[in-house]
Formats: structure tokens, sequence, C-alpha cells
């Protein structure tokens, strides 16, 4: 690892009509620029006044000068009656090691500032600004630094604003309220539409991340990392009028006060605030800025930890090797049995295997010691699902256990809050597994925000309107699925559940419990495996749907982690192209939403010399006949351009290996 601090001229200056204090950093290559200012109200001397930033890209803004202000417990905000003390400006280049997720060595270099503040009325208190500026995005955080006017930290709310340049286009996560598991559409509208008057109740509260196009400026995502002691974030509009098109942080409530939403020591830090910013939207897809901004691993022996794809009873409804439903050992035997014949590292048992109220104890239909000892036999790991008020409430006594029974992870599902004690849950659950050699999965859980750094057992989170809403409705669509390599996937991993083999055009789709459908080409879920980027990544579908189908050699042969990821093409939507490496070999995926196209993909993201690409691609008549797919080889190098012709709702799939 290579890790270099130097310092950097100092920047702090006051304007000319010493209205405004400011300092700024820009990114390595001085193309984004995060600027504070203390700002005056009605020209008055800003020796005193209220705390802003603003952010600019190849020196067009893309937000303008946006309030930031805490409000702690029995004071006055913290962010008006502002002075700048000291601005401290230095950089930072480095490279770390991930274990899983999109890339395995990762170039962490950003110029950072840090910025310490004093109030100059009141109780004189105290805060700093940290920021850092990559290539690709900014992120900033506040720090309450242990001083005489406070006893403790205890926030009642963060006010962060976000008042963006001009009225941007938003691919909104649209939540009913604080404790929901993230899963909805991403909706495409105006920030404007969340005024009061622009159609949209301005009380409506979004997830993160949240994408926006600037027009003429930039793409830019806005979403958060390192909750560690904190609460997450949430976006609302809180003034109505048609011309408003700017938001306010809320933090998630907490569930044990109703006064109070972060509570702690001095000093006290928040989350960072995350912007990731590009040109075009693929570039967004390969940045790893929200891992950076968590704390290096807490695991010294990580050996045991690994990436994988499962075999999964859930799904298709725990169907047997008669084709009959059947939530029994023997059943969950036969899925181990898939998995070892098809290269799957795990198999999941889903829920129904504890006795009532007890994972400690189980029921009677599912032994999990003697599957774990067949499955061992198969070179297969298994892992079990919990829900989340039993795993909370019993962690201590049941994780103990099932190292014991040699369980290799567990699904954590149904958490549905990430109030500062949510949030404390993930670190406590992560931090008791890793002491058990256990995964973890989150399901019904928050958004990702890089903590699978500090505990890389951390494997996987829901947080997705995935495939399992095929077997209730329509709502997981071919436009849906594109859209999230732009939107859900910008936060980190996502177990979305793909393989469904029974695929079907948009007019035959009929949702069933049982052997459910997808819509969508058969190429277009092989896609999904270079796409969607999941260290625990499902085989959702029976082990029957995938016998004697060639297709299936891609899920097979693509692996759950990455050395390389690179968004090629794409539109939030529309379609989407990206590349994965892993160790010397390649995978591609592309799909479209219900429009069929035709792209040229060039591979100049491959190394030199001549590579074999077996190409899954979407038969001439699958826009009828959505299961066909056309498997074919060739050679190709990186000046070599792929015409990917894609159906309605279609895919297109490959693996590239280098040819010695």
């Amino acid at each position: 690892m290579r890790n270099t601090f130097l310092p950097l001229p100092l920047v702090l200056c006051c304007l000319a009509n010493a209205t405004t204090q400011a300092a700024s950093v820009s990114s390595p290559d001085g193309g984004l620029t995060l600027e504070f200012h203390i700002t005056g109200s009605n020209g008055m001397d800003a020796s005193s006044g209220q705390l802003t930033y603003r952010i600019s890209f190849h020196d067009k803004p893309l937000l303008n000068d946006s309030a930031l202000s805490l409000d702690l417990e029995g004071q006055h905000p913290l962010g008006p009656s502002l002075q700048i003390t000291a601005a401290h400006l230095s950089s930072h280049n480095s490279t770390y090691h991930l274990i899983t997720g999109k890339a395995s060595i990762i170039r962490d270099q950003y110029n950072s500032l840090d910025l310490d503040l004093d109030e100059t009325t009141g109780l004189a208190r105290r805060l700093t600004i940290e920021a850092r500026v990559y290539n690709d995005g900014a992120a900033f955080r506040y720090i309450v630094p242990a001083q005489r006017p406070l006893r403790e930290f205890r926030l009642e709310a963060e006010n962060t604003e976000f008042r963006f340049a001009k009225d941007a286009t938003s691919y909104a996560l649209i939540l009913p309220h604080f404790r929901s598991m993230y899963e909805s559409e991403f909706v495409k509208l105006p920030l404007s539409a969340f005024s009061n008057q622009g159609g949209v109740n301005s009380k409506v509260l979004l997830g993160l991340p949240l994408l926006t196009y600037v027009p003429g400026v930039a793409w830019m995502a806005i979403t958060e990392a390192d909750l560690r002691d904190y609460s997450s974030m949430y976006l609302t509009n809180p003034q109505p009028g048609w011309s408003e098109h700017w938001l306010r942080s809320v933090l998630a409530p907490s569930l044990d006060d109703d006064s109070v939403v972060v509570k702690g020591t001095l000093s006290h830090h928040s989350a960072w605030r995350v912007f990731l910013v590009s040109e075009s939207p693929a570039s967004l897809i390969q940045s790893n800025i929200i891992t950076s901004l968590n704390p290096e691993s807490e695991i010294a022996d990580t050996s045991w930890i690994r990436p994988g794809r499962a075999s999964w009873d859930w799904w298709n409804g725990s169907i047997g090797p008669d084709g009959m439903p059947a939530y029994t050992t023997a059943t969950m035997k036969y899925y181990v049995d898939f998995a070892h014949k098809s290269g799957l590292e795990y198999m999941l048992v889903d829920a129904g295997w504890y006795a009532r109220g007890d994972i400690t104890k189980m029921n009677g239909r599912v032994d999990i010691p003697d599957l774990v000892l067949y499955a061992n036999s198969k070179n297969v790991k298994v892992w079990v699902w919990l829900p989340y008020n039993l795993a909370d409430a019993q962690m201590e006594e049941a994780f103990p256990l099932y190292e014991k029974w040699g369980v290799a992870g567990l699904k954590i599902d149904f958490i549905e809050r990430d109030d500062q004690g949510g949030i404390d849950f993930y670190y406590r659950a992560a931090r008791l597994a890793a002491q058990h050699h256990l995964m973890l999965d989150f399901h019904g859980a928050t958004k990702p925000t890089g903590i699978e750094r500090t505990y890389p057992n951390i494997l996987g989170y829901e947080a997705v309107l995935g495939m399992e809403q095929s077997k209730g409705g329509d709502r997981d669509e071919p436009g849906h699925h594109v859209t999230l390599p732009f939107t859900r996937l910008l936060a980190g991993p996502m177990d979305y559940t793909p393989g469904g083999f029974r695929n079907v055009t948009r007019d035959e789709f009929i949702p069933r419990g049982i052997l459910p459908e997808v819509m969508g080409t058969r190429a277009h879920q092989l896609a999904m495996y270079a796409i969607y980027q999941a260290s625990i990544q499902m085989v959702s579908d029976t082990p029957k749907a995938y016998e004697d189908q060639p297709s299936f050699q891609f899920i097979h042969d693509a692996p759950a982690s990455w050395d390389e990821t690179v968004g090629l093409n794409g539109y939030p939507g529309e379609y989407v192209t990206v590349a994965c490496r892993h160790a010397s070999d390649w995978f591609l995926g592309s799909m479209t939403n219900w429009n069929p196209r035709t792209l040229d993909i060039p591979l100049t993201f491959l190394g030199s010399g001549k590579y074999q690409a077996q190409i899954y691609e979407d038969a001439p008549d699958a826009a009828q006949s959505p299961t066909n797919v056309r498997v074919r080889t060739m050679t190709v190098d990186r000046n070599t351009t792929l015409k990917a012709i894609l159906a309605p709702g279609g895919g297109y799939a490959v693996h590239f290996t280098p040819i010695h």
C-alpha cells in the first residue's frame, strides 16, 4: 500500500466586499470544486454569518450556496453566527484491498479540507467540517469536537441543504415512511415536482441514493457513507412553491426518543454526505468513493470470507425433485446437489426451519446440522435465514451455535429501520458474526453505506424492489432493471436475486408464487450476473429450470466478486452495459428496457492479445419467445467492436477468456 499526505497552500480568503469568508478544495484533476462560505445577512460583515457550501464541475455550478447547520438539544442551531478560524488543505493518494465488491484494489486519491469554525455569539461553540474531493465526487461531514459548552452530543436535527443550480431531473426513490425496506421504483421527475405546487406533496420522503441530472453540467448522485453512531439521511423539499428545486436532509427518527435523533459522546461526527459526479451516468457505476470513506477492516483474519453464488429454495416455492413444493431436509439436499453439480459455492435455506420465537432450536422440518454435514461432503457451504427481531434478541446465544453447526452465513431479514439504533444493529451483528466466522446478507434493510469495508463479512444487502416482486405483481420489469445500475447499485452490493429462467413477454406475464415467471428475455437475466454487484449472488430458479440449458453456462462461469468494473454505456431507464474483470477473464452484460435496440460495444477495456468471446444473445425470435438464446463463439481483441442486437426486454452477455 502507498499512503501519501502532501500539504497544500492554505486557501482562506475574504472577498473584496468583506461579506463572505471562503475556503475551497478541488479534485486532483481540478475538474470538481467544493467551496464553503460564511455569508453575512443583508450585506453585513460576514465575520459572523451562516455556513454554506457550493459545488461546481468544470467551472459550472451544480449546487448553489446551501446552508449547513445542526440543531442540538436545548440550544439554538449550530450553523449561523460562525466564523472560519482555520482551514487546512492536504492531499492523499493510497491503495487498499477489498475482499469482495466491484474492484479488489482501490485507488484512494483525493484532496481534503479541514475547516475549523467558531461561534461568535451565545455559547461560543466550535464546529469542524471535514471535506474530501475526488476526481469522481466529493464528500463532507460535520464534526462536533469535545468542548466546554457541551457535555454530550444530542442532535435533534441535521439541516443540510441541497440547492441545485437548475431544476434537475431526478430519479427518486419515494418512500412512505422511515420504517420501509427501500423496496420501490426510482421515479423520473424534475426536482420541482416535489414542491407543493408541482403535483407531489411537499412532505414526500426520498430515500438514497438520489440520482440527478443538472442540464448542461453533470450527472450527480447524492448518498451517504460511514454511518457508525449516526442515523440514516433522507431528503425532502421543505418549502412549497412552483419555482423551488431544492432539498433538505431529514434523519430517521429514533424509536427510543421522540426528540433526539442521534446521541453520543464528544467528539462526534456525522455520516459523510456524498456526491458522485460524472459527465456520463455509466461512469458513476465504477466509483468506489463510498467504501473509501469507511474505516479499514476490523477483522484481522479474513481467510474464511469468500464471495460466491447460492442455490436457493424460496423464490421458486421450495420445489423438490418431484416438481412439488416441499420444505424438508430432503428438498434442501436436492438444492445442495444442484449447487455441487453447478459449481456454486453455497446453498441458502430460507424461512421456516427454526422453532416459533427461538432461532436456537429447529422445528423438525429441516435439520440444519445434518444438512451442513451433507453439504460439506459436496464442497458446498450453507446459509440460513433469520428474522431481525429474533436475531437482535438472541445473537449472543445463536451465533456461537451456528458456528458449532458449521453454518457459513446468515440472511437477516425484515430489519425495517435505519435510525441510530437500527444502524447500530448492523455493526453489532457484523462484529459478533465475525467473531464466529459467519458472513451476512441483510434483507428488509437500508441501503449500503460502505460498512462492508470495515466488516468484509457483510456480503450483501437487499434494499431493492427485486425479482421476488414478480411473484405478486408486475413492478419488476425491464425498465426498472435498467434503472437500478444508475441508482440503487451506486450505494453498493445489491441482492436482487436474479436467474429466472421462465421468461415471458409483457403480455404473457402472470404473477404467481410457485414457479414464478419473469418479464424480459433469458439473455436479459444472464446479463444481470455481470451488471448487478452481489458478493452473495442467488441462482434463484429450480434446478430443473437450468437442466440441459446451454445458456446456464454463463451463470456457471460468472463469479460473485470482481477485480475491476467498467461502466461502458447506458441511460437510466433505457439501457446499460457493464464489463467486469475477474483475474484475466472479463464478463460483459448489456440490458435494454422494452425498446429493442442495437448497441455498438468497443472492447477497449480488454488487455493485450486475443480473447475467446463466448456470446449469449437474444435469438432472432426472442421478442416472441423470450427463453430463446443464441450462443456463439468468436475471437476478439481490444480493437474489436461487438454489435449487440437486443430484443424488447432483451439482453446480451459475454464471457471473454484470454487465448494463450
